[in-house]
């Protein structure tokens, strides 16, 4: 298995329904570790900056607008396979769609307010974690069960 480290935002919806410390430790049980966490408001310059790879299609105004809604909750999270782990525990982006017991399905109330954003590569998860984190702020630790 390869370490590997992913980028997770709990969006304004889980925030706001609160959920943070349940899919918290639903990502940890799924060995996902954070190394980097913060709340943040994300201005709307950010959220068009995160999500450009969007800026064509349809949805992209209502996403920025829905992501700078409220607070979010950034994270970088560390373990084995970390991204296909978190997409699995996140469950597809369609909550309607997503398997039980996923994230999703179980807190998520539209495709929009889906409760999480996770990487869907590698390559994307080393570019979104330097946009929300600084090399310095994601920390080394074991985790002692």
């Amino acid at each position: 298995m390869a370490l590997e480290r992913t980028l997770s935002i709990l969006k304004p919806d889980c925030l706001q329904s609160g959920a943070i410390g349940q899919v918290v430790a639903r990502l940890e049980a799924a060995g996902l570790k954070p190394v980097a966490m913060r709340m943040h408001q994300l201005t709307t310059s950010e959220a068009e900056g995160f999500y450009a790879v969007h800026r064509e299609r349809p949805f992209f105004r209502s996403l920025v607008s829905y992501m700078t809604s409220g607070p979010v909750v950034l994270m970088a999270l560390e373990g084995d396979n970390a991204v296909a782990k978190n997409r699995e525990v996140m469950g597809a982006t369609d909550p309607a769609k997503a398997a039980p017991g996923t994230i999703r399905r179980d807190f998520a109330k539209s495709i929009e307010a889906n409760t999480v954003h996770g990487s869907d590569s590698t390559d994307n998860a080393k570019i979104e974690i330097a946009y929300f984190f600084r090399a310095t702020e994601l920390v080394k630790y074991d985790v002692k069960r």
